[in-house]
Formats: C-alpha cells, structure tokens, sequence
C-alpha cells in the first residue's frame, strides 16, 4: 500500500530549481545549527545551562529537518514520489514528535531564564547538570510518546482509494484527508495533541515571560535591566515563530485545511524556523558570535594566515 505526492511540480525545469533551492536551504540549515552545536561544546565560557539547551535545540533541529528534507530531495528527482504505509507512519511520528520536542524545549529554555533572573542566588542549585540533561530527554521521550499515540490512532482508519497526499511529507493534516472514516475523533485527537504540545508549553513560556518582565521592571539598573531583556529577546523571537507555525497548522478543525496554503506554510516551519534560529540566536548574542568567531578563525582562518 503506498501513498503518493502530488504537490511537487512536474516539468523538469521546476523540478531541478527545486532541488538547486532546497539543497541550498539544508545546506545553510546543517552549517548554521552544526555550527552552533561545535562553537558550544568547544568554549568552555558557554558550558552553562542555557547554552546547552541553545545546543539541544541545534541537535533537535538537525533531526528534525532530517527526517523530511532527504526524501523530499530524492522525491524532487523522481518521477514516481511515493512512500509506503510504514515509511509514512514513521516519518510523521518523528516530524512530529522532534517538532514537539522542540516546543518542550522552549519551554524549558523559557524556565531557565525565569530561574536565572527571577531566583539569581538559587540558579546553581536548580540548574544543576544532571537536571538540565533530565530536562532535554524529557522534552524528546514526551514528544515521541505524544506523536507516537496520535500517529497510531490515525493509521487505525481504514484509508479512501485515492492514494494521493497533496502535501511534500507525510503530515497529520494532509493524510487525515485520506481516511475513509465519518467519525470526528481523529480530527480530535490531533487537536488534543497539539493542545498538549503546543497551547500548553506555549501557556508555561507566556506565564515565565510575565514573570520576567515583572522582575526586569524592578532593578533599579537600566544596564541590567537591558542585558536581561537582551538575554530573553531572542528565545521569545524564537517561540513567536516556531509556535506561531505550529498553531496555524495544528491547532485548528480539519474543514480549515487548505491544501496550497498549508504547503508553502509547512515549508515554514521546516526549513524557515531551523534557518532563522541560528541566525537570531547568533546576531543578538555577543558571546556566541565570539565563540564562532573564534571557532572559525582556529579552524579555518588560522592555517591560512600560517601558510
């Protein structure tokens, strides 16, 4: 039993500027995130807690564009673009699952910065290392769990004749089109995972931002009032974006789904969030663009300048 793709173009032209275009933006993707992961690991100034959950995040990221942006280039080439019942199944509970991860995540990232803001003297005990690794497997396991029960929930419908998923990958929304069922409970379910992955962690940052800014407003110093919300701007960037995407695509009954639209806002979340992060995360932090810069000039600019 296999399922067939048919957003991708057809003439041959489209279909090798698609791969010149989507090669490109996972090139940028691994080099951006790999390089955030190896400046981290390489600078012992940033073995602190919320360096290592901006690498976690890096890693995850890495993953989760993994499972989808491979096969998508090797669809683009094919004339044949389909993928079987299992193939499917286990790319969507992985997109799904690291996508989830990612917002957990978030949201433990968003509880670091309450704690080191908010319970200055207590940060070192609470963050310890052993919670902080805790924290991340966590975010993975509950994230896999939730994709996992949602994604054999849905392949337990028996599927319609028409095989064809107007989508590039196997994800929720476009596949539940497929299931031949008139029971509204699937289309529940996924409502009901993406309120546990996504309104949930998104209710937890929110609650923790309230806090923080409560917190800021209180110094009396202006330069530690900047700094702190320096430290927090580029987290809250990064959950507008990834949560924004995630909401509009889950978070809504499946009548809304619109094939066309929902492409190009799936393309979003897949390439544009892992693209942008290392890109917010690096240009307002100084420390990290002083440990690439330091990780580049040691590894790649430093044999020249000797030579």
């Amino acid at each position: 039993m296999d399922f067939v793709f048919l957003a991708y173009p057809k003439s041959p032209e489209m279909r090798l500027l698609c791969f010149i275009g989507v090669s490109l933006a996972y090139a940028l993707i691994i080099f951006g995130n790999v390089l955030i992961v190896v400046s981290i690991q390489t600078e012992a100034r940033l073995h602190t807690p919320m360096y290592y959950f901006l690498g976690s995040l890096s890693g995850i990221e890495l993953c989760y564009t993994a499972v989808v942006v491979p096969h998508m280039l090797a669809n683009t080439l094919q004339s044949e673009k389909t993928i079987t019942l299992l193939c499917c199944a286990t790319q969507m509970v992985f997109l799904i699952g690291l996508g989830s991860a990612d917002c957990f995540l978030l949201a433990v990232m968003a509880y670091d910065r309450y704690a080191a803001i908010c319970l200055p003297l207590q940060y070192p005990l609470i963050m310890t290392v052993t919670l902080c690794v805790r924290l991340v497997v966590a975010s993975v396991v509950i994230g896999l769990f939730l994709s996992l029960q949602l994604v054999i929930f849905i392949f337990c419908f028996p599927f319609c004749q028409d095989r064809g998923i107007e989508h590039f990958f196997c994800d929720a929304p476009p596949v539940m089109r497929l299931v031949c069922a008139t029971s509204h409970i699937h289309e529940l379910s996924v409502l009901v995972a993406a309120t546990l992955a996504i309104a949930v962690p998104f209710i937890f940052i929110s609650t923790t931002y309230v806090l923080i800014v409560a917190a800021v407003l209180k110094l009396h110093s202006a330069a530690g009032r900047r700094r702190a919300f320096n430290t927090c701007s580029s987290h809250l960037t990064v959950v507008l974006l990834q949560y924004g995407c995630c909401a509009f695509m889950y978070l809504r009954p499946n009548s809304n789904y619109h094939p066309k639209r929902d492409q190009y806002i799936s393309l979003v979340y897949i390439f544009g969030t892992p693209f942008l992060n290392p890109l917010i995360y690096t240009l307002r932090n100084s420390e990290m663009k002083g440990a690439i810069g330091k990780f580049l000039s040691r590894n790649f600019l430093s044999p020249k300048l000797s030579a």
